[in-house]
């Protein structure tokens, strides 16, 4: 079977979407399905941060909650679904762990999807250089990043590690693993302006699922004092 970009795939192709997820909304759900059907995955597998290691205590709802917000956001797509391997382990959620779990427990042709925003912040992670070795990543960008200076997408602690491929379109790890940038449909929404919304009383209604929207009415969740 030949993968994107003609890159030879011996397995399924999986696709691992973390965050905090606080609360799903569209423009998660959106880009992950650009990014399924860009990379021809089989999955994409939603997984909750327990503990966000770049969040304050207190910023965050319980786990549980925001699993079940996933849950019932991803229920009518057969491509998704959403794993509790984060909220299962103890201590802080590093995405190395859970890139480690998926590879010792199937054979899978792994891709880590993430935000550009994260992966500026991408030196910050726990054991960040030793990420690109275990599988491939994916970087979901906005509009127009395709046209920036091809040397200014890569962090500078990252530079000496990668080398582009013009044939690929793509930047090959020293261990040979590729990190894509992927351009996708821009929604200009985030989890903190949902948060706002709903504290204050406002309608959130097409920022995210009516089910998500339901159960954040259900269990009274993000509103002021909670």
């Amino acid at each position: 079977m030949k993968g994107n970009k003609g890159k030879e795939v011996k397995g399924r192709r999986l696709g691992l979407f973390g965050g905090t997820f606080n609360p799903i909304h569209i423009g998660h759900l959106r880009g992950a399905e650009e990014i399924r059907e860009s990379f021809q995955l089989d999955e994409v597998i939603f997984i909750p941060a327990a503990i966000p290691p770049h969040k304050g205590i207190g910023e965050v709802i319980d786990a549980r909650h925001r699993m079940e917000m996933v849950r019932l956001a991803i229920q009518n797509n057969p491509f998704f679904s959403a794993s509790e391997v984060e909220i299962l382990r103890p201590g802080k959620s590093y995405s190395i762990d859970t890139i480690k779990y998926y590879r010792e427990t199937n054979s899978d042709d792994i891709y880590f999807i993430l935000g550009r925003d994260g992966f500026i912040e991408i030196d910050t992670w726990k054991d960040f250089k030793t990420l690109f070795s275990l599988c491939n990543f994916i970087v979901m960008t906005r509009p127009g990043f395709e046209k920036a200076n091809l040397f200014s997408k890569l962090p500078e602690a990252l530079t000496s590690d990668f080398h582009y491929n013009q044939e690929i379109g793509a930047w090959t790890h020293f261990s040979g693993f590729y990190l894509y940038f992927k351009e996708i449909t821009f929604l200009d929404i985030s989890s903190t302006k949902v948060r706002e919304l709903i504290e204050k009383g406002e309608s959130v209604r097409y920022l995210i699922p009516s089910q998500v929207e339901e159960y954040i009415r259900q269990n009274n969740l993000y509103k002021r004092g909670n």
